[in-house]
């Protein structure tokens, strides 16, 4: 059974009501539907609890898929807590404070590769840091790349999701930006999140959660520019200004 995604239509929606239609033999809970994001593209995956009607609540870990993106587990913290029972009736409630940090760090990550437009070999979102790999020689300057990214920030551009089938995406490989990392295929259609007027400003394919404006993203710098290799750079960003000895 193809799970409802409802985080793919609603990065917004923190909770929801689910029925549990199989109970793994490592305790891995799959519902009928989820708000829950699982762990994917550089993205962990969501946490929270489940709470059952008697008020009793499942903490959970980061969740993951299953042998297949149509499936996501929802992985119980510890083995010590009540297993809910198949056809039951539970309510869905994401760790949001956290879940609204990786959303606001993918979001700065999309926004980086608009000020570098480069090929992407690698990438990390995090709560407080994340980071992106690029294929690229020149030299780069991490205030410059700041003041491009708080740019994009300030000018808070509209953030928002385009659908376009597998066999668009196949016909326009182009759009990918990623070298080692392939959009999520095989649902019938793909997630374009497109940032600006008419996706003026960007336009990739991803099946992560973001924020719908880019101010929400708030204050971000690049903390960091490592070399990994001989035409590899990795950036870190993380939230707020940069430091005296950053």
């Amino acid at each position: 059974m193809t799970v409802d995604a409802l985080f793919r239509d609603d990065f917004y929606l923190s909770t929801a009501e689910a029925v549990v239609i199989a109970i793994h033999e490592d305790g891995g809970i799959e519902l009928d539907r989820t708000c829950f994001y699982a762990t994917s593209g550089g993205q962990p995956g969501d946490s929270g609890f489940l709470e059952r009607a008697d008020g009793t609540k499942i903490a959970l870990a980061p969740t993951r898929h299953g042998t297949t993106k149509d499936v996501i587990i929802h992985v119980p913290l510890d083995d010590s807590q009540p297993q809910p029972l198949v056809g039951e009736a539970l309510t869905l409630h994401i760790d949001w404070p956290r879940r609204y940090k990786l959303m606001r760090m993918h979001t700065a990550c999309h926004l980086l590769s608009v000020v570098l437009p480069y090929p992407i070999t690698g990438a990390a979102v995090g709560e407080e840091e994340s980071r992106v790999d690029f294929d690229v020689t020149e030299p780069l300057d991490k205030q410059e790349i700041t003041d491009k990214l708080m740019k994009l920030v300030e000018e808070n551009h509209p953030v928002f999701l385009k659908w376009i089938t597998d066999e668009e995406l196949a016909a326009n490989p182009d759009i990918v930006k990623s070298k080692n990392v392939r959009p999520p295929v095989g649902l019938g259609r793909v997630s374009l999140v497109c940032i600006g007027d008419d996706a003026a400003i960007d336009s990739q394919p991803c099946g992560g959660t973001h924020v719908s404006e880019t101010q929400e993203v708030g204050a971000i710098h690049i903390s960091k520019i490592e070399k990994k290799g001989k035409e590899n750079r990795r950036l870190r960003i993380r939230f707020g200004t940069p430091q005296p000895d950053a």
